[in-house]
């Protein structure tokens, strides 16, 4: 069965067994034979029904539903990335969210953006094995996500005005049965707006079960001057306390960067970003690039968003896990303990039940500064 069930290009050539399926505006129910059903101007089955319109604001509409054994293994997404001037966060107002299983609480939850390695409310290009974002808000997830009774993912508008038109596409396989080992994908977005000195900033916690975790994304937006990325990255595993099993060696590190990103560019300090299959930094910005008022300057605090999957080099826990951060920079008098602005997206594997996520914070805390 599990030779049957890989996927990825090792397992290419293996025959699958499985009975491919789509789920989007023209398929809703992702059914045999019903896709491409409505008519537009051009006549029937010529686009007649792209995308979902006018999501309205408090509304939270089901994109995909559909029962098991199955696997999940790629989304695509597009959206416009604000509706007026004045509303210009929607990839921070869409709250994406998945259940498993009939679960009550959701397995992932997180503002559409920042589940993409895009945070801020903004996007960049994005060119790892499991996210892709290309050219313009095309939002990519290759992660596997398989289930055995059902699944299904929400999206919630908490943005101020209706979505006009919101692009989406679930593509998925229904098999007979899935491996007994079988884990569930899991995801949780968390932000302080101000980390705390001699603190770490927690990327994940309350984790009981056996799983792996995955992947970091973070949004840091910077509030002090000098070099911000010696902070170490910590893994606590299977009962850890006081101190990790896993302890890395600076926030630059553990993103596979080195010497702080920059060159020297006519005098002056440039940092590099970047994209690989497994690690990246792909955002830089001190400047409002999504809307510009002539009235308004628009320098914004340092934003830097980064990506780290661990999927060459999963780390595993059998009960319990949990992962933090450090605030510490250096300048010309050394090491110094920093407080900035933090956001992060964990993403793990693992057995259920899971422990409940702490209340997402509110759309206007969740907004870039």
């Amino acid at each position: 069965m599990y030779q049957s069930f890989k996927g990825g290009l090792g397992g290419i050539a293996l025959a699958k067994n499985g009975r491919s399926r789509a789920i989007n505006a023209e398929n809703p129910h992702g059914e045999k034979g019903k896709g491409g059903m409505a008519a537009s101007h051009l006549g029937p089955s010529r686009k007649g029904s792209p995308c979902l319109n006018d999501i309205e604001p408090g509304e939270t509409v089901t994109l995909a539903e559909m029962e098991g054994p199955g696997e999940i293994n790629h989304i695509w997404i597009t959206v416009d990335n604000k509706t007026t001037d004045a509303d210009c966060f929607v990839l921070r107002d869409l709250v994406i969210r998945m259940y498993w299983d009939d679960e009550e609480y959701p397995s992932v939850e997180s503002p559409l953006g920042d589940f993409f390695c895009c945070g801020f409310g903004r996007e960049c290009a994005v060119n790892s094995v499991p996210m892709a974002v290309v050219p313009n808000r095309g939002f990519n997830c290759y992660f596997p996500m398989p289930f055995k009774k059902k699944a299904k993912i929400t999206l919630e508008n908490q943005h101020a005005n209706k979505i006009p038109a919101f692009f989406y596409q679930v593509d998925y396989c229904l098999y007979d049965e899935l491996p007994e080992d079988i884990t569930y994908f899991h995801a949780q977005w968390r932000r302080e707006r101000l980390t705390e000195k001699q603190k770490d900033y927690t990327i994940l916690d309350g984790v009981k079960g056996k799983g792996h975790y995955v992947g970091t994304y973070i949004a840091l937006t910077t509030l002090e001057r000098y070099w911000w990325g010696e902070g170490e990255v910590k893994f606590y595993i299977d009962g850890d306390e006081e101190y990790p099993t896993i302890c890395g060696t600076g926030t630059e590190d553990y993103f596979g960067g080195s010497w702080s990103f920059a060159k020297q560019v006519d005098g002056k300090t440039v940092e590099q970003n970047y994209n690989t299959p497994y690690l990246g930094y792909p955002y830089y910005s001190a400047h409002d690039e999504l809307i510009h008022n002539f009235y308004h300057n628009d320098d914004c605090p340092p934003m830097r968003g980064f990506y780290r999957w661990h999927i060459q080099d999963p780390i595993c826990f059998d009960e319990d896990l949990r992962v933090t951060i450090q605030q510490i920079g250096v300048g010309y008098r050394g090491l110094f303990e920093r407080q900035d602005d933090v956001a992060s997206v964990a993403y793990w594997y693992q057995t259920h039940p899971h422990a409940p996520f702490a209340p997402l914070m509110s759309k206007e805390d969740r907004w870039p500064r």
